[in-house]
């Protein structure tokens, strides 16, 4: 289908951006990478009548060191994160989560902020920043404002973003001496994530000192899994007391029946996945 007509906007900077959004009203829908919303405006099931294009502001680009965190622009790409030294060495999670989405064409063409900012609970970059305890810059006509990862997902393909507000930036705390890894299962045919899991271990003397765990499509946001942190903390590093740790991942999911699998299913394969990830990130 082609979309319902609407008037295009290309802004320079930030602040034009925002004065763009803020006239517009809620009519208003920022094209970011657009992997997520042209399908979206050519099935009609969202009419802007005006479109704000981001790709011109070069300075929502890149990534930096900023004291103890990596602070990346919203507008990088999948494949700039991926492949940044400074997100490998840092933010390890990071860049092995963001190797996984789509096909090369859309890691060239979708964007970190783009896929935060779209909040799809199938979506795997919002496990990987819940993990990190990302935070998040926000820039409105008031000015800027800080949400940590925690608090910007609100519900379903809902964010604390303001409809005059624009994702300027994400705020990666360093991580070191910490393994990670991401697992998931998803259909052949494409990679959105039937279950995800982001796991961060950190070891002493033999066993687990501290985990952090995150779940991707197990409820309508990226869900930390804190009964399995609970439980791994002191855990033994060994296989067959982590998976019993993980037996615990369900625990205050809300996982939905569709197409691709039912709830109980989906609890099956949290399980499952979470003992692989969390195994591979300690690695044992």
């Amino acid at each position: 289908m082609i979309p319902v007509a609407f008037d295009y906007l290309r802004p320079a900077g930030v602040d034009d951006a925002v004065a763009a959004l803020a006239e517009a009203g809620d009519d208003a829908k920022i094209l970011a990478g657009g992997q997520s919303l042209l399908p979206v405006l050519r099935l009609r099931l969202s009419a802007p009548s005006v479109l704000v294009d981001l790709g011109g502001v070069a300075q929502l680009r890149g990534v930096r060191e900023e004291g103890d965190s990596l602070v990346i622009g919203a507008m990088t790409t999948h494949d700039e994160v991926a492949t940044s030294p400074l997100v490998r060495r840092y933010a390890p999670l990071l860049a092995t989560v963001a190797a996984t989405i789509g096909d090369r064409q859309i890691r060239h063409r979708g964007t970190l902020g783009g896929s935060l900012a779209h909040a799809d609970p199938a979506a795997d970059l919002p496990a990987a920043a819940a993990t990190l305890e990302a935070r998040y810059v926000l820039a409105g006509p008031s000015g800027r404002r800080t949400v940590t990862a925690a608090d910007f997902a609100v519900d379903l393909f809902t964010t604390a973003l303001a409809d005059d507000e624009v994702l300027v930036e994400v705020q990666v705390p360093k991580v070191e001496g910490w393994g990670s890894h991401y697992e998931k299962f998803h259909h052949v045919v494409q990679s959105w994530a039937i279950v995800g899991v982001a796991a961060m271990v950190k070891r002493a003397d033999g066993g687990i000192e501290s985990a952090r765990v995150t779940l991707t499509n197990m409820g309508p946001t990226a869900l930390r899994a804190t009964a399995v942190e609970q439980a791994l903390t002191g855990c033994a590093a060994d296989p067959a007391a982590i998976n019993e740790a993980c037996m615990a991942a369900a625990e205050g999911t809300s996982p939905r029946d569709d197409v691709t699998a039912s709830a109980e299913y989906r609890r099956h394969l949290v399980r499952i996945l979470t003992g692989r990830a969390v195994t591979a990130a300690a690695g044992v």
